[in-house]
């Protein structure tokens, strides 16, 4: 939820003002507010087990504006549910996807303000990272995988 269009409208900060408003009035109005601007899923994913197939390696991900070299982790169990983490160095996740057959969670710096939902529902922007699952899974015995969907390419070497 974009709060910018509530900011200094004639020299009043209407954000401000419907926050001590709300605030006044009680808690809920502002846990509304605040809950608005998360992304919350609902799907239950499967946790991880020992029967999940791990890789880490690196991810060269490249695209007409942008390159990104990173590590990635990478798992995903028999029946296709699937894990990807793209990070560079400990602690900074540039992506971190969840997704089973029919849905998927998206986080991190490289999409925004986070997306879940049905996976054939999934934002333009995304879509390419949601093909990786197919990709991977695929070729789970491959050193290196190449991935190009559109304008954006994926290199694993793991």
């Amino acid at each position: 939820m974009d709060m910018s269009i509530l900011r200094r409208r004639n020299g009043v900060d209407w954000f401000a003002l419907i926050v001590r408003s709300l605030s006044r009035k009680g808690g809920i109005g502002m846990i509304l507010i605040l809950s608005s601007c998360a992304v919350i899923s609902r799907h239950q994913f499967a946790q991880p087990s020992q029967d999940w197939q791990a890789r880490s390696g690196q991810l060269l991900y490249h695209t007409a504006k942008t390159t990104l070299i990173g590590e990635v982790f990478v798992r995903f169990s028999k029946n296709g549910e699937f894990e990807l983490t793209f990070s560079k160095g400990p602690g900074v996740t540039l992506l971190l996807v969840r997704q089973d057959a029919a849905f998927a969670e998206v986080r991190g710096a490289l999409a925004g303000p986070g997306w879940s939902g049905p996976a054939n529902q999934a934002p333009k922007k995304l879509r390419p990272w949601l093909g990786l699952r197919d990709q991977l899974i695929r070729s789970q015995n491959r050193q290196s995988v190449r991935y190009v969907a559109g304008p954006e390419s994926f290199l694993f070497r793991f």
